[in-house]
């Protein structure tokens, strides 16, 4: 069946609902999981300013990362909950680049994003992560109804 399986997800409730059927397949099949979270750059200024007068143990942590990190720790508690083995990605890059770019390190067997954006007259003019991933991956993609 899959044993590598790649899922994206940016704290919304519809992607907690393809990580959680996520998890349950990767259970099911004996998959590893790789959860993925994708963030934007941030100028090295805005940095500077939210880090100053933190407290040392703290401001080494502040920057992009940060929220990205909580959202796939919190994903991946789940999942080894679950029992199923995980690891998490935190990528800066666009959503669907970032799912992209794991699957083809990780060899993926399958990649889960949810429908989100993939309705409506916004999916013409902009595209959307699931239509974008469905038409550039390494592997097959299962594309969960979330919305």
């Amino acid at each position: 069946m899959f044993t590598r399986i790649v899922v994206g997800t940016d704290g919304s409730d519809t992607a907690a609902e393809a990580v959680r059927q996520a998890i349950d397949l990767a259970k099911i099949s004996g998959a590893t999981l790789s959860i993925v979270s994708a963030y934007a750059p941030i100028s090295k200024r805005r940095i500077q300013g939210e880090a100053e007068g933190a407290p040392p143990d703290i401001a080494y942590g502040i920057g992009p990362r940060e929220d990205v990190n909580l959202v796939l720790d919190a994903a991946a508690a789940e999942a080894r909950a679950a029992g199923v083995e995980v690891r998490t990605h935190p990528v800066e890059a666009d959503p669907a680049d970032a799912l992209l770019n794991v699957a083809e390190q990780i060899k993926a067997d399958l990649i889960i994003v949810g429908n989100k954006g993939m309705t409506g007259t916004r999916r013409y003019f902009l595209g959307s992560v699931p239509n974008n991933v469905s038409h550039h991956a390494p592997c097959s993609v299962l594309i969960i109804q979330t919305t």
